[in-house]
């Protein structure tokens, strides 16, 4: 079996697939896999767009974990292999809701978790920072549940599948809320001069700014008493089905084939981005519809150096004169505690780049990234970038702390692969 991820930029023929149904046919695998000298590793859905998830050992296949084990009026414990779109209907149909999250729902949760994907917030942060209790199974094969106090519960929640296989994860939920969702256009030069006013005034800020261009779509999201006032069916298919995917799929085919209309595109896109607002269940207002495929790169920066990486992101795109199809998305997220987040210790900013699949653009990923690097910038771990340990090192406080676990809890390397060579050493 060859697998290949939703991007189709990676790919692993495994010696062996499994889908465990148990925590006992996890421990299983990586005593057989520590017995006959494999690698094992957990795939999620394959939404990474790096190697984080891929082995020529043992793939373990979680679709046989899934769904919530315990329920508390205050959090639920969630088998591994549950995809974040099913959970947030469980949770739904009893009056309960995650505080935040990303807009994408195809994921599991464990991989969710492992790979730090965060959506944004002023005040809360990514799904590493919701976790109150993990479960996994280590080298050796034991089973250990990990909570807050203890070094492996802040190096696990975002451990890369590095530390153990993750299980069960333990998630802090609230009621259940409506969020008042606004949709506006501004320009990128208003938007430069009032960053600090616009994430201090909203609880969830996020928005996208076309390339060549100075028009930006802005979303803020804001909890709100209600009533409900959710967009019609018709609406709702108009602008998340037709617009964002039908429509713009087949601006980013055209452009592909005819780069020099780029510009042009991209100027009819903005012209037509116009203002809109609902009000609606927050799992509904968080997430978003992507059917269109593509290759990203994701930084997190300093938040008070996001205004310069803004200008020298757009400065770079003029000067060189690429054809850029997909917004540049920008969100932000409070300090984390967790060791390997991409927001450890430190208010963050996130600059998200993205190129159509069919037309991968390797000089403006790296030209962006040398941009975010200098500014300490640290690369989602499941999203594409050209750092190692060396440079990981230098910008993690916590870094050797993690690899000095890992040699502890595997010292065999039971649970590497490339990738994991690559950025952890």
């Amino acid at each position: 079996m060859v697998f290949t991820n939703w991007a189709g930029n990676q790919t692993s023929t495994p010696a062996e697939v499994r889908t465990p149904s148990s925590v006992e046919d996890v421990v299983r695998a990586v005593h057989d896999a520590a017995r006959t000298g494999r690698r094992v590793r957990m795939v999620g859905t394959g939404h990474s767009f790096t190697g984080v998830a891929l082995t020529d050992g043992i793939m373990l296949r979680p679709t046989g974990l899934t769904g919530v084990r315990t329920w508390d009026p205050d959090q639920v414990t969630v088998l591994a292999g549950t995809r974040l779109k099913h959970l947030n209907e469980l949770l739904d149909q009893r009056g309960l809701a995650l505080a935040n999250m990303g807009d994408i729902t195809d994921q599991t949760i464990a991989g969710a978790i492992q790979t730090g994907t965060h959506g944004t917030g002023r005040d809360s942060g990514g799904l590493a920072d919701q976790v109150t209790e993990l479960e996994l199974v280590l080298a050796d094969g034991s089973v250990t549940t990990v909570k807050p106090g203890e070094d492996l519960f802040d190096a696990a929640r975002v451990g890369l599948g590095a530390l153990g296989i993750l299980t069960a994860v333990t998630l802090r939920v609230e009621p259940a809320f409506l969020l008042h969702n606004r949709r506006s256009r501004m320009s990128l030069t208003g938007i430069l001069s009032s960053l600090d006013t616009m994430t201090s005034a909203n609880e969830h800020l996020d928005f996208f700014w076309v390339p060549h261009t100075d028009a930006c779509l802005v979303k803020t999201n804001n909890r709100n008493p209600g009533p409900a006032r959710p967009p019609s069916p018709f609406k709702h298919w108009l602008d998340a089905v037709f617009l964002e995917n039908t429509v713009f799929g087949a601006a980013c085919a055209l452009g592909a084939r005819i780069p020099a209309l780029i510009p042009k595109i991209n100027a009819l896109t903005a012209a037509a981005l116009g203002d809109s607002e609902s009000v609606d269940a927050s799992y509904k207002i968080f997430t978003a519809q992507r059917d269109v495929r593509f290759l990203e790169m994701e930084y997190a920066i300093p938040r008070e150096h996001l205004g310069q990486a803004l200008r020298e992101t757009r400065d770079l795109v003029e000067r060189t004169g690429w054809r850029i199809t997909f917004p540049v998305e920008v969100r932000v997220t409070p300090p984390s505690t967790a060791w390997l987040s991409t927001a450890y210790g430190r208010a963050s900013a996130y600059v998200a780049c993205h190129v159509y699949r069919d037309t991968p653009n390797p000089g403006y990923f790296a030209g962006v990234e040398e941009i975010m690097t200098r500014l300490g910038g640290r690369p989602h771990w499941g999203k594409m970038h050209t750092r190692d340990a060396a440079y990981l090192s230098s910008i993690y406080p916590k870094f050797h702390d993690f690899t000095a676990l890992r040699a502890q809890l595997d010292p065999d390397r039971v649970f590497t692969n490339d990738y994991l060579g690559t950025v952890l050493g």
